[in-house]
């Protein structure tokens, strides 16, 4: 009979009343930054494949934040349409200013993964900078230091390999890092019950169990394979073999479907990577829509965002495990666990370690599963850094 490992808490019945008051309250803390920090450029840089925004203050301050790829072929909106609205504002003022700028210029109507990608990107920078002013850590913002480490699991985006060839992928990950925990995929990604090969999921989640044993921490993602009917089972057998969690096996946008097989299963169901309105997390966390929330700090809009998620979460008992997307964002994923009380065991490896760890000048370790928290102050990214020196300047807004 399968036990939920003890990692995870029993859900909590939450007032939407105290939902909303996190939706409504401020996270940052600006205390003592006594003089406006105003905004008098902001820029975007692009080198070694990774997209930079920099927000240039008149006092001579400076904020640096590495973005995610999707800026690549959205980041218009962030130069017409967010940008400017920045420029001679206090950024002591950011979490209005963010509020605002959703309906400048009907921003509204752009709402999704790309507008919130560029976002998340300038929130990121501005925190960096608001970090520099106080002299601290972009973490000490939102709160106390209370991890200093995140253990890891090691993933795997394969659906063209057999089972076999799947484990032996994930053995040499696990071997080369020391790693405690995995995660792989099932289904043929947003398939309609589609398999990536015939029986490929079933064999794979049963022989991983049997290749490397009881002890292994075990995920599994769907990516939004499976109907109700079919994420049940396959849900079934991932509490057959004692698995850890079980990530969006339904279509992300389908929140009734994703609740009904949460309602139906004891594996702790997990989702959200897609998710970019925080009244739709809400919904997820008022009416026990799953039990792991996933935001994606770059998608979901930035740090101020996803705290408030971990915050609606932690209410109701519930744990929160970031999707990461691609290159830097798992180092705000460090900085968000070493504040979040509620915060996962275990966060995913992402490939990007040797060029983040070369931008935070080898703060980073990683090694026997897990990856230390830094404490640079800001985000960490010197600003005379050669990589930034030799950038691209694709856009300048002042």
């Amino acid at each position: 009979m399968y036990k939920r490992h003890q990692d995870f808490a029993e859900y909590r019945p939450v007032a939407s009343e105290q939902l909303d008051a996190i939706l409504e309250s401020k996270v940052v803390d600006v205390s003592g930054l006594t003089e406006p920090i105003i905004i008098e450029k902001i820029e975007l840089l692009f080198n070694c494949g990774i997209y930079f925004v920099r927000t240039m203050a008149k006092d001579g301050l400076v904020g640096i934040a590495p973005s995610n790829d999707r800026v690549s072929f959205c980041y218009q909106i962030l130069e017409k349409q967010i940008a400017p609205y920045f420029i001679g504002k206090d950024a002591r003022n950011l979490e209005t200013l963010l509020e605002e700028v959703y309906v400048y210029e009907n921003n509204y109507k752009l709402a999704g993964v790309p507008y919130y990608s560029c976002i998340s990107a300038l929130e990121l920078s501005i925190l960096d900078l608001l970090a520099k002013a106080k002299q601290v850590n972009i973490g000490r913002l939102f709160g106390p230091k209370i991890h200093d480490h995140a253990m890891i699991y090691v993933a795997s985006g394969n659906r063209h390999t057999t089972p076999e060839e799947e484990l032996e992928i994930l053995k040499r990950e696990v071997d080369r890092l020391g790693a405690k925990a995995i995660k792989y995929k099932i289904g043929g990604r947003m398939s309609k019950n589609k398999d990536s090969m015939a029986g490929r999921s079933e064999n794979l989640i049963y022989g991983t169990r049997r290749f490397f044993g009881d002890d292994m921490i075990i995920h599994a993602d769907g990516n939004g394979s499976y109907d109700v009917e079919n994420a049940v089972h396959f849900g079934k057998i991932m509490e057959d073999i004692n698995g850890y969690f079980y990530e969006e096996p339904c279509p992300f946008d389908d929140l009734w479907a994703t609740k009904a097989v949460c309602d139906q299963l004891t594996i702790p169901l997990a989702f959200g990577e897609q998710e970019t309105s925080l009244r739709r997390f809400k919904w997820l966390v008022e009416n026990h829509g799953t039990d792991v929330v996933q935001p994606d700090i770059l998608y979901n809009g930035g740090l101020i965002r996803t705290t408030k998620v971990a915050k609606m979460a932690e209410l109701a008992g519930m744990t929160i495990t970031p999707h990461v997307s691609t290159g830097f964002c798992f180092v705000y994923i460090l900085y968000l666990s070493s504040y979040t009380p509620n915060i996962g065991k275990y966060q995913e490896n992402k490939k990007g370690f040797e060029i983040s760890n070369e931008l935070l000048d080898g703060r980073l370790t990683l090694g026997n599963g897990q990856l230390n928290i830094p404490e640079p102050v800001g985000i960490g990214i010197r600003e005379d850094h050669e990589i930034l020196k030799k950038a691209i300047r694709l856009f300048y807004v002042k």
